[in-house]
This record gives structure tokens, C-alpha cells and sequence, in this order.
């Protein structure tokens, strides 16, 4: 098991994950800092337990706009899949039709080229 240690507001914590994931882990904290600070410098000092329940709430805003979107576009996407199968079909379909008048004009140009070699005789 792996560990790392960060700083966020200003203070130090050991934080202990599975390996492989320090660096992301290391990512998320510095991002939080990030966040605090920025609210820090918006704010003023109004204490660092409330900066940090407004920077994981803005955070957990973020992640439901994010929810409500990947949402949407799961919708979409299984729209389109749905109108490019209809589209599929009927662009068959259609290519069926096509190779039947094909060789329907075929078979009639045929017929009428027999008709005409029955002329020059």
C-alpha cells in the first residue's frame, strides 16, 4: 500500500492509497489547495474548515453538472446509435429497390434487344 503526503490549507497530512495512485492522489490534494486558496483570496480568512466545506461543495457542484451532462450525452449518443440504424435500414432497403429496378431493366433490355436481333433476320 502506498502512501503520500500533501498539503492542503497550509497544513500537512500523510494520506495512504493503493499503489500506483500516489500521483493522482497528489494531483487531487493540489487541486483542493488550489481551490481553497483561490476562495481564501476571494473570501478573506473566514476560517479553514469553512473554506474547506465551500471548496468541497463547489466540488461536489462541479460533479453533479458533470453527472447531469455525461447524462445528456449518453441520451445523445443513444439517439444517434438509434437514428443511424434507422438509417442503416433504410439505406439497404433502398439499395435493394435499386439492384431490382437494376435487373429488372436488365432482363427488359435484354428482352428487347432479342426482339430486335428477331428484326435483322
Amino acid at each position: 500500500m502506498g502512501q503520500v503526503t500533501v498539503s492542503v490549507a497550509d497544513k500537512t497530512y500523510r494520506i495512504a492509497c493503493n499503489d500506483g495512485q500516489e500521483a493522482h492522489l497528489i494531483k487531487l490534494a493540489a487541486e483542493l489547495d488550489r481551490k481553497i486558496n483561490e476562495m481564501r483570496d476571494a473570501f478573506g480568512e473566514i476560517g479553514d474548515s469553512r473554506l474547506t466545506v465551500m471548496a468541497a461543495i463547489t466540488f461536489m457542484d462541479d460533479r453533479e453538472e458533470m453527472k447531469t451532462r455525461i447524462s445528456t450525452l449518453e441520451n445523445e449518443i443513444a439517439y444517434l446509435k438509434e437514428s443511424r440504424a434507422t438509417l442503416d435500414m433504410a439505406t439497404n432497403k433502398t439499395e435493394a429497390e435499386i439492384a431490382t429496378a437494376i435487373a429488372n431493366a436488365a432482363s427488359r433490355i435484354e428482352e428487347i434487344a432479342k426482339r430486335l436481333s428477331g428484326l435483322d433476320d
